[in-house]
């Protein structure tokens, strides 16, 4: 056996035993959660691919902690190096399950984001914790929130290129409104390109980009290496916005329901014992920073995950709208107005050529009844309400009940 595999079981055996004393995990209650053997998850094993980012923290502590042993099954994390290749595997059947996209899933579903393929949303894995990094060339031109960056790209006209991690996905649509509400249309006024997570610090400091949207720790990431600011975060866009998903196909749902529910199940447990304490979320940046997951510093991970901001400008702000992974049980229902806003915002920038039915294709999608049943099973409530109203940084609306409406009513649209 290899010293990183004894030390990674033996911090995992560590962690386990803490998991126990905290939240009372025993092997021998997996028979009582499951008493009828119809119950039992059809797979044991699943592999669950995941980037490294912040957001995958409750994939892999149901993995760490033993969550998934409660419930019958082992998750085996397994690091992907770009959303298209998740996309694939996903699609193709190597990964049983992963942390993802929302709006990935939906453009594949439709048609727009790869080979077309029923897909599944069993879960949210978490709201908020992304951002929009700005070059720090561009901060000394005095771009350091969305108006600056107008305005500079008014005065200086030159090609700006900013990047996004994957077309149809939370981090083009988080920068596209954001940059639309701000006078700037992302299509035809800048050039956009799609780089994978980890990739986009490289890639600005070698001058690729003017800024990028990307999820944590990839923004403070740029702020303690010097070569970029945050000019927002997507919290300021839409507060508890939704984020990544548990995403899966529409075959694996039919075929393995029992497996769907007990994964979906140890996820929202591990996503409470996150939220539950300051030390449960510093022992969940050690356990992730680590390089077989994020492979960064936990110091890139353990400030914004607490709510402690800096810009990277000498701007310093505790901020309660930060990553949350659970929040009381608000987080984890798959709302299907959410599903249905990545939709809109495909219509919006043309990706969609015509509008769907976007209250059918929500619930196609999200799968309620087995979230309902996973979120009883780790005794956690459920929002009365699969739709939801969110008011946007541009004052707009949105709650579901128009969607047609509410996708032509942008000034700046495709």
């Amino acid at each position: 056996m290899t010293d990183f595999l004894k030390t990674s079981l033996s911090r995992r055996a560590v962690l386990q035993t803490a998991a126990v004393g905290a939240v009372g995990i025993n092997p021998a209650l997996r028979a009582a959660v499951y008493a009828q053997g119809s119950d039992a998850p059809e797979k044991k094993e699943v592999k669950i691919g995941f980037i490294p980012l912040t957001d995958c923290a409750s994939v892999i502590m149901a993995s760490v902690l033993g969550f998934d042993q409660k419930y019958g099954v082992k998750i085996i994390p397994t690091k992907e190096a770009s959303w298209a290749g998740v996309r694939d595997k996903l699609v193709n059947g190597e990964l049983d399950f992963a942390h993802v996209l929302y709006g990935l899933v939906y453009g594949v579903h439709v048609g727009i984001g790869g080979p077309k393929k029923d897909m599944a949303v069993l879960m949210t894995l978490n709201n908020n914790g992304q951002a929009i990094t700005l070059s720090k060339k561009l901060a000394d031109k005095g771009a350091v929130d969305g108006a600056g960056l107008a305005k500079l790209m008014a005065a200086d006209k030159r090609e700006y290129t900013f990047a996004q991690t994957f077309p149809t996905g939370t981090h083009a649509m988080w920068l596209y409104y954001w940059m639309a509400a701000n006078g700037i249309d992302p299509m035809k006024g800048a050039k956009v390109i799609t780089v994978p997570p980890p990739q986009m610090v490289a890639n600005m400091r070698v001058g690729n980009m003017d800024g990028y949207c990307v999820g944590e720790p990839w923004n403070h990431r740029a702020i303690i290496d010097g070569i970029g600011v945050t000019a927002a975060t997507t919290q300021d866009i839409w507060k508890d916005h939704p984020e990544k998903v548990l995403g899966t196909t529409g075959d694996y749902v039919k075929k393995y329901p029992n497996t769907c529910r007990a994964v979906t199940a140890a996820i929202i447990e591990a996503g409470r014992w996150i939220d539950a304490s300051l030390a449960n979320k510093n022992k969940m940046a050690e356990t992730i920073a680590d390089k077989s997951f994020v492979n960064t510093s936990v110091d890139a991970i353990n400030q914004r995950i607490l709510g402690r901001y800096q810009n990277g400008m000498g701007k310093t702000w505790d901020d309660p709208n930060h990553m949350k992974f659970y929040n009381e049980g608000a987080v984890t229902l798959p709302y299907l107005s959410d599903g249905m806003w990545f939709l809109t915002q495909h219509k919006r920038w043309g990706l969609l050529k015509e509008h769907p039915d976007y209250l059918a294709v929500a619930k196609q999608v999200n799968q309620i009844d087995i979230y309902k049943q996973a979120a009883a099973a780790a005794k956690a409530p459920v929002p009365k309400d699969a739709m939801r109203t969110s008011k946007l940084m541009d004052g707009v609306v949105w709650d579901g009940k128009d969607p047609k409406k509410y996708a032509d009513s942008f000034k700046v649209k495709a």
